[in-house]
């Protein structure tokens, strides 16, 4: 009698010779989250923009924003490649990215962190505009997606380096933004976060106050005779270019890029104890006083 019972709840067994159908999971980087780009959907992020995203970093980070002129005649759609050290690095750029340039964007997302289950998935694609990608790998699946995104006249920010710092140095960018704009023609805005590491470090579920700032660059596009790894060489440059523009200054950091001797926001090749003794001396370490303390050049 038992295995009558069994017989009737087990569902029913595939023929050998026909390839059973596996349904995808919901989540992860299989979530859909196209109906999060729909115009109610945004109207809850251009929402939530002033209601949260904006007063949280003004109370925690007080950001100054350097070089927003350089996108004012900026048209989407565009890419936005960011250094990464905390959490806090999204909620600073949905606040401070120029407002015709905001409303469309989205955020590449790491489809193990963000989308976990289908009520994170759902509320990471509503609140602030996320696209499932794995960070660990390259994969068609997540380049699509962010193809797909961008050719429906969305605007993208990506985090190059593929996770957070681990230490507060930033990391070698990986090919990702530069794969999405040569399959696109999309420009890349480059962009230096400067304090967030501060305000929520890796391994904390709780900000705390400190400086924060924002750098943009001027947009970027792919040469005719460059590959994606050389393109998203030349981006890692310069945001550390961008980075030394904020601890020194414009002309001085153009000087240093002219000499070829733009310090690397990397860190030293060695031991973790030598990487975090040396990370005092990062660009940006020391800043300028005064936000209006602009040195020029002597004439």
């Amino acid at each position: 009698m038992l295995g009558w019972f069994r017989f009737i709840a087990d569902p029913p067994s595939t023929p050998r010779g026909v390839v059973k159908k596996v349904k995808a999971p919901k989540h992860g980087v299989y979530y859909d989250a196209d109906w999060a780009r729909s115009g109610p959907a945004k109207a809850v992020r251009r929402f939530g923009v002033y209601t949260f995203f904006k007063p949280a970093i003004k109370i925690y980070g007080s950001p100054r924003i350097v070089g927003a002129d350089r996108l004012a005649e900026v048209e989407a759609p565009v890419i936005f490649a960011a250094n990464h050290h905390s959490h806090a690095d999204t909620t600073l750029l949905l606040a401070t990215i120029p407002g015709h340039l905001r409303g469309d964007l989205l955020v590449l997302a790491g489809a193990d962190y963000f989308f976990g289950n289908r009520f994170t998935s759902a509320l990471s694609a509503l609140f602030i505009g996320a696209i499932p990608i794995e960070r660990k790998k390259l994969s068609r699946l997540s380049i699509d997606n962010a193809v797909e995104a961008v050719e429906g006249g969305n605007n993208l920010l990506i985090y190059p380096e593929g996770g957070r710092s681990p230490d507060g140095w930033s990391q070698e960018h990986r090919p990702g933004a530069a794969f999405v704009a040569k399959r696109t023609g999309t420009p890349v805005v480059p962009i230096y976060l400067d304090g967030t590491g501060s305000i929520l470090p890796k391994g904390k579920n709780w900000p705390t106050r400190a400086r924060c700032a924002v750098v943009f660059g001027a947009p970027m596009t792919m040469a005719e005779d460059e590959d994606t790894k050389e393109f998203a060489s030349r981006i890692e440059s310069r945001v550390h270019e961008l980075a030394e523009e904020f601890a020194s200054g414009w002309w001085v950091s153009r000087k240093k890029a002219g000499a070829g001797t733009t310090p690397d926001i990397n860190g030293p090749a060695s031991g973790a104890w030598r990487r975090r003794w040396a990370l005092g001396q990062k660009p940006g370490a020391h800043k300028r006083k005064s936000p209006n303390d602009v040195r020029w050049p002597k004439v």
